[in-house]
């Protein structure tokens, strides 16, 4: 009976050490990228970047779409982290979002974003232009080769 519940026991530890292993092999990185935004009710979004991983650097395209209310044009410089990645490429993807705001001048963004391998884009930036917004967009990253 103890030898029962001493292999029961071994095997929840194995268990438990295996599914924080693969979690923790999840690693990240920082990244710069500079976004133009413009519309008039139905808007586009373009820009570059550079992700800065275990020590190289990945030079970044993005473009993408927003559908609903859109009207101006401005430019988002962001700075920060990406995590619960593996490797360069696990950054690419589509990021969603659905928002709202007016931008006039100067202003300071954050936003935190997903895409579909669960990479999280932690960011914070500075926007400029002239923009009204509401509305559902995605964002579009890829890795330039």
């Amino acid at each position: 009976m103890r030898i029962l519940s001493a292999v029961r026991t071994g095997l929840v530890v194995l268990a438990a050490v295996i599914g924080l292993s693969s979690s923790a092999l999840a690693d990240s990185g920082s990244i710069s990228l500079r976004i133009v935004k413009a519309g008039f009710f139905v808007g586009g979004s373009a820009g570059s970047g550079v992700l800065r991983f275990h020590g190289r650097n990945y030079p970044v395209s993005i473009g993408g779409l927003s559908y609903g209310f859109t009207i101006g044009a401005s430019e988002t410089r962001f700075r920060g982290r990406v995590t619960n990645i593996r490797r360069p490429s696990d950054i690419e993807g589509v990021y969603a979002q659905a928002g709202a705001g007016v931008a006039a001048g100067r202003g300071a963004q954050a936003v935190v974003l997903t895409n579909q391998a669960g990479a999280v884009l932690t960011l914070s930036g500075e926007q400029a232009g002239l923009i009204v917004s509401a509305d559902l967009s995605g964002l579009a990253l890829t890795l330039r080769r």
